[in-house]
């Protein structure tokens, strides 16, 4: 017999989907080889000002929801050069416990520019470089430097949507996470000390097939409507961030100074 199609949603969307990210307003990010963040701006079809994407979130019985979306091309892929490029790591998961034995006072960047930029640079001739390195660095600081691209990339990208859509800048953000770097703990928790915003992650990780599976049976009627479905969602741990301001705009100024030194056109 056919089997009936019953919904449809590209990779991001069903992620957002799955995370029950159905107010404007709230947020997701995933992070697997790269990281994808989207944020629903509700009806409002918002044209970004600051390079990022304007996209659907999700489509339901004709009704249309928007989302501002920004794309970074390196985000777990830097931990899989540590890995089997410069090999100072066997598995990915060493990682975290490597990158917890770097020297505090080292200000090392590394800018994973491997295939060009993403948003909200889009420059694809860029090429990837690492900054603050003296002679006591090792493995240890290119390793937390890699992870903590991930978290400064992050907040690039939700400067750029606050900016973009006031009414981002107005609420608290809460970003909803998913993929494969979430299993990192200190990889979280950096990320929320960097945005100055709690990080939730979720019970249920693969929330892209969550996402697509509850669409279809949303059409089908045996799954509930988006405030149920949203209800069922449950968290597993919540990061708060715990890095004074100073801290905070010091490591993210040092960032931003390894960006604009990487650029191809500045």
């Amino acid at each position: 017999a056919p089997i009936r199609i019953l919904g449809m949603a590209g990779d991001q969307q069903a992620a957002t989907v799955g995370q029950g990210c159905f107010k404007p307003g709230m947020m997701k990010s995933t992070y697997g080889t790269g990281c994808f963040a989207l944020l629903n701006t509700g009806a409002e079809r918002v044209a970004s000002r600051n390079r990022l994407l304007t996209t659907i979130a999700y489509q339901l019985a004709g009704k249309r929801t928007y989302a501002l979306e920004g794309a970074i091309f390196i985000a777990g892929a830097a931990v899989q050069w540590l890995r089997d490029g410069l090999k100072i790591i066997a598995k990915a998961s060493d990682v975290g416990p490597l990158a917890e034995r770097a020297d505090p006072a080292a200000r090392v960047y590394l800018v994973p520019a491997f295939v060009g930029l993403g948003a909200p640079y889009w420059d694809a001739q860029a090429r990837a470089a690492i900054f603050g390195l003296t002679r006591n660095c090792g493995g240890p600081e290119i390793a937390r430097a890699a992870l903590e691209a991930v978290g400064y990339q992050t907040r690039d990208l939700l400067a750029a949507m606050r900016a973009d859509w006031p009414r981002a800048a107005d609420a608290e953000t809460v970003l909803r996470v998913d993929g494969g770097m979430t299993a990192s703990d200190a990889t979280m928790q950096f990320l929320a000390d960097i945005l100055a915003a709690p990080v939730d992650r979720p019970v249920v990780m693969e929330t892209t097939a969550l996402g697509a599976a509850y669409l279809a049976g949303l059409a089908a009627g045996i799954c509930p409507g988006l405030d149920g479905f949203a209800a069922q969602w449950r968290l597993d741990r919540r990061f708060q961030p715990c890095m004074d301001a100073a801290t905070r705009e010091r490591k993210y100024t040092g960032w931003q100074d390894a960006v604009q030194r990487t650029l191809t056109a500045r």
